[in-house]
Parts: C-alpha cells; structure tokens; sequence
C-alpha cells in the first residue's frame, strides 16, 4: 500500500519552469492545479549545484518528496543558463527535463513562417490560456517583452506582435538620459501630472495601455473573430488592466 501511495504521489507532482530575464519562476503543480511559485534572478554563471541548492530548498517548503516528482517541464528564452540548469535537474530531481521547442507536441500548432523562430514563452502562453479558456483567444503577456499573440478555435497560432516591456522602456530610458530618476512603477491617478517621476508613470503606465488598448482592437478586426477572448498574463498585467477606460481584457491569469 505504501508503494501504492508514493506511486500515485509520484503521478500527481509537476515542476513548471519558465527561464527569461530577469527572473525565473518556479511553479510545482499537484494534479494540474499550481500550488507553489518561486521566484529567482536569472544569471548567467550559476553552476548546477547553486541551482540545486535553491532548488532543493523550493521542495523542502512546499513539503514534498524529491522523489516523488514525476515530470520537470522548462520553458526557456534563456539559452545560456540551460546546461547548468538542465543538469541541476539530473543530478539532483533524476528525471530528463522536458524542453519546450521544436518537435515537443504542446496541443499548439504554430502558423508561424518560421515556427523554430518562435519563442518558448510565447508558446507556453498559447498552449496554457487554450488549455483553460479554449479559443478563439488572443494573449498578451506583460513581460521582458510585451507579447501580443491569437488563437483560433482549433488551438493555431497565426502569429501576433511584439512591444517592448514596461520595465524594459523604464530602465532604458532611466539608462540613456541624463536627469531623469529611477521610479516605482504605479498608476498616478492623472495623465498631467506636475513632477518627473508622477510624469513618468504616467508617460509609461497611460502609454502602455494605449498600446495595448490598440493593439488588441487592431487584432480583433484582422483576425476577424466574433467572440474571440482577451486574455493577459505577465507580471504588470493587473497595472495595466487597472487603468480607467474601455474594458478590452476579458480576463487576468
């Protein structure tokens, strides 16, 4: 009976990773429901012990065997960190990881001219939003990047477009100007505003959703869809979904 039980232990743990920049998130799924995320700077020279020993830890605080997990699955636009951390996973979990890519059957079939081209992340978020709220859909995913991408109803990826991140136009405009200081990035409450750092927020915050707002009403006419969901994801998804205006996203996941 013990046997028994860690066997079917063993068919109900899941480790999701998604690799970008700056972070990478750690999600442990029980059955296919997330009950753990962890998060971690992605860099570049860790060694596969480093990863184990934050890894190793994650396990021990959501109480759970090492052994017992059956899969990992990764998702990585990070291709210099994946030596050390797929050999992270062999050494110390002894399972072969999944990489999401070419040739992986995700339940997604990617339209692109050149799917091989096609970012790991950006399929993840397709194959997980069809998994849960079906299709027609169009993603978008406030990353690194801001992702904007459509599903049909059969679960096709035709494709999309791509906009720099929030952060990402942050610390690049905080980079290349002189007097111009680091802020928070939180919603003021008007778009004239009467100091740097309110017009800042503002000038990325209002912009963003403009952008998004746009974008999304763009690719709602071309890809002709009568009841095609909005779906957002990414870590400033909320944020932006928190501006006043027309309601565009459907949902936030």
């Amino acid at each position: 009976n013990a046997h028994a039980h860690a066997d079917q232990r063993a068919k109900n743990l899941l480790f999701g990773i998604a690799i970008g920049r700056p972070k990478n998130t750690i999600g442990l799924y029980v059955v296919d429901r997330l009950k753990h995320t962890y998060r971690l700077t992605t860099k570049l020279k860790r060694t596969s012990d480093e990863y184990a020993f934050m890894l190793t830890n994650f396990v021990n605080d959501a109480s759970v065997v090492s052994s017992d997990v059956e899969d990992v699955i990764i998702a990585s636009v990070v291709p210099k960190v994946m030596h050390s951390f797929r050999n992270c996973i062999r050494k110390y979990l002894h399972k072969e990881p999944i990489i999401i890519g070419p040739g992986v059957r995700t339940g997604i079939s990617v339209q692109m001219e050149n799917p091989k081209a096609v970012g790991a992340d950006r399929i993840v978020d397709c194959a997980g939003a069809y998994y849960v709220y079906g299709g027609p859909a169009l993603i978008v995913d406030f990353g690194t990047a801001t992702t904007f991408n459509y599903v049909t109803a059969e679960g096709e990826f035709m494709g999309g477009c791509i906009a720099p991140g929030i952060k990402t136009s942050l610390d690049s405009l905080v980079e290349h100007t002189a007097r111009l200081p680091k802020i928070e990035l939180i919603k003021p409450e008007t778009i004239i505003c009467r100091n740097t750092g309110n017009n800042m927020q503002a000038g990325l915050i209002y912009g963003y959703t403009g952008l998004e707002q746009y974008s999304l009403a763009r690719m709602k006419k071309e890809c002709g869809e009568k009841d095609v969901k909005v779906e957002a994801t990414g870590g400033l998804s909320e944020r932006v979904r928190s501006v006043p205006g027309e309601k565009i996203i459907d949902v936030v996941d």
